[in-house]
């Protein structure tokens, strides 16, 4: 069964060429890519992927803008229905803007874009995304952001703890993000959000591939479904 995926574009990411790049080199199969400004996505998708960049020029919040895009109400819909949905840097903003998420994403600590490889712990290997991961594993992927310090209040940080959502975690001081979370489930286990850039992450000429195991995750799982 062929892989059906779409990356959305919107004015000012700078990442969905490199997200598109990554879907068909480990599926096989090249993405739609789907304009902001479409009221609807194309049938029968099995995947959503929302790129990195800095969309609408990260005006008045980072996503927030993005968040409120004609495309997004059907991006929601498909989550509710779910479709899996990858948010990636500022894909990650504009989930958790549009509600599909939990929690926020705040400047830096360091008040410093940051750019440059950095270890995670995989804390949820049973996930549609991270099953080809090991429970604990440490992998290396790219963080390239302003805007990456995820933010929860202690009720939504424990709530989303004791239920398994939390999929990355930074293993170094990189952004304040609380907790050192650094990518995030929804409650159904098919949105996932996550700062840290796997698109850039796969395949070894490019400095490393940790990040393609969590494109074959969701392949896998889907294609077999």
């Amino acid at each position: 069964m062929a892989f059906r995926s779409a990356v959305i574009t919107f004015p000012g990411s700078n990442c969905d060429r490199d997200m598109a790049v990554a879907l068909e080199q480990v599926s096989g199969t090249a993405p739609h890519r789907v304009w902001h400004g479409e009221s609807t996505l194309p049938d029968g998708l099995d995947f959503i992927a929302l790129p990195g960049g800095f969309s609408y020029g990260d005006y008045l919040r980072s996503g927030a803008m993005a968040a409120r895009s004609p495309i997004m109400r059907a991006v929601v819909d498909a989550a509710q229905r779910g479709v899996p949905v990858l948010g990636v840097c500022n894909g990650f903003q504009v989930l958790t803007e549009s509600g599909l998420l939990p929690g926020a994403l705040m400047r830096n600590a360091s008040q410093n874009f940051i750019c440059r490889n950095v270890r995670l712990k995989v804390e949820n290997s049973s996930s549609l995304f991270t099953s080809e991961y090991n429970q604990g594993e440490e992998i290396s992927i790219p963080v390239a952001h302003h805007d990456g310090n995820f933010f929860a209040d202690d009720q939504t940080l424990n709530r989303v703890e004791g239920e398994g959502q939390v999929a990355f975690r930074y293993l170094e001081s990189v952004n304040g993000s609380r907790r050192d979370i650094a990518g995030v489930l929804n409650a159904a286990g098919n949105v996932l959000g996550m700062m840290p850039h796997p698109e850039r992450a796969v395949e070894d000429d490019h400095g490393g591939s940790d990040g393609r195991r969590l494109f074959e995750s969701a392949i896998a799982r889907l294609v077999a479904a």
